[in-house]
């Protein structure tokens, strides 16, 4: 029976997909030859929403007390988001070196000096498909503070809501020109509905989905579907398939203090947890990851994290963060299925200008 419903829903979900990607149809067939489009009033528009949703996170941060930091965009391995594969390897003066896919290292390390701290800027991942699901480069808003889980996931739909706030309190004209629906985006309200990994598993068993799997885009949109089309928390994913600092859960050691903010149309829009800090623990858990083994395979050492590690040797206590895709909430807020639709240079290996 839950198999028939959940295909039924994505079957709506694709008929919506498809109804709201109209609006936006020269949008998307273009990304070879953007700059055919500079004149377009889609394009102006999307351009103003975007900016409109960065001011509303900055709205929240200001408000909240929030530091922002310039962060480096060239890194050792440190500025991987797990999967060193997905880096773009550049030569920086002989040695290897990457286009950074998060500042979430170096954010962490200024937290116990300035106790709240965000960044905005570029995450840079070789994804060779040029699709409606994969940029090569995507605008990512990330912060770290000194708290708990609860707290985090209180930032996280603090901002959201602020981001969307921003978008409706300016850009409906802009909105109403794209299609998207103003209605819906004004219904969205806190707290957000929560659910734990196990309890995903378990309902997306029947589509052959065990534990310890990772949740793929399709699945994440079943979710989110059947608990009302509305943002989803997704928490407490197993240790083995998040990133090495995610603190492990104090009751299971099989799982981290972690959650997925899964949205309609984008799926993961924010990727949270609770960080590790004690330096023995780290240090065990960045052996023991399938980041750490890509890195070996690539010619790369622990070196790479040396100064990380050492950090901790000294500093250490509670602390959170989280990492927000810009183009997935705005994904959300168009209510459009393609990425390529929510931003003026959409980054893939055939539109780089």
């Amino acid at each position: 029976m839950l198999v028939r419903v959940m295909e039924t829903q994505t079957c709506e979900i694709k008929k919506e997909t498809e109804n709201a990607g109209n609006a936006n149809s020269r949008l998307l067939k273009d990304t070879k030859n953007r700059h055919r489009l500079f004149s377009a009033p889609e394009l102006h528009a999307i351009v103003k929403i975007e900016s409109s949703i960065l001011k509303g996170a900055r709205k929240y941060f200001e408000e909240q007390g929030f530091v922002e930091v310039v962060v480096p965009h060239v890194t050792k391995a440190t500025g991987a988001c797990e999967n060193i594969a997905t880096m773009f390897e550049i030569d920086y003066f002989g040695p290897k070196r990457y286009l950074s896919q998060t500042g979430q290292l170096y954010l962490e390390v200024l937290t116990p000096f300035l106790k709240k701290v965000w960044c905005v800027g570029p995450s840079f991942r070789a994804e060779p498909l040029a699709d409606e699901r994969h940029l090569t480069e995507f605008t990512l808003v990330e912060l770290e503070f000194a708290g708990n889980f609860e707290q985090l996931l209180g930032h996280v739909e603090n901002i959201t809501c602020s981001m969307i706030d921003c978008v409706l309190a300016e850009r409906k004209e802009e909105l109403v020109l794209l299609n998207a629906d103003v209605e819906r985006l004004g219904k969205v309200r806190k707290p957000f509905q929560r659910m734990t990994y196990a309890k995903a598993v378990e309902l997306l068993a029947d589509f052959g989905v065990r534990w310890g799997d990772d949740l793929r885009s399709s699945q994440e949109k079943m979710l989110v579907q059947i608990n009302g089309n509305q943002p989803l928390f997704v928490t407490h994913f197993p240790k083995a398939i998040k990133f090495f600092n995610m603190k492990e859960n104090d009751e299971d050691s099989k799982i981290v203090n972690s959650a997925d903010l899964l949205l309609p149309m984008s799926g993961e829009a924010v990727g949270a947890a609770e960080r590790e800090y004690r330096q023995d623990k780290l240090h065990e858990r960045l052996l023991n990851s399938s980041m750490f083994r890509q890195l070996v395979e690539k010619g790369g050492s622990i070196e790479d994290f040396k100064w990380y590690l050492e950090f901790y040797e000294k500093q250490g206590f509670l602390h959170s963060g989280c990492g927000i895709g810009l183009n997935r909430v705005t994904q959300f807020i168009l209510g459009v299925d393609d990425i390529r639709a929510t931003t003026a240079f959409p980054m893939n290996r055939e539109s780089i200008l």
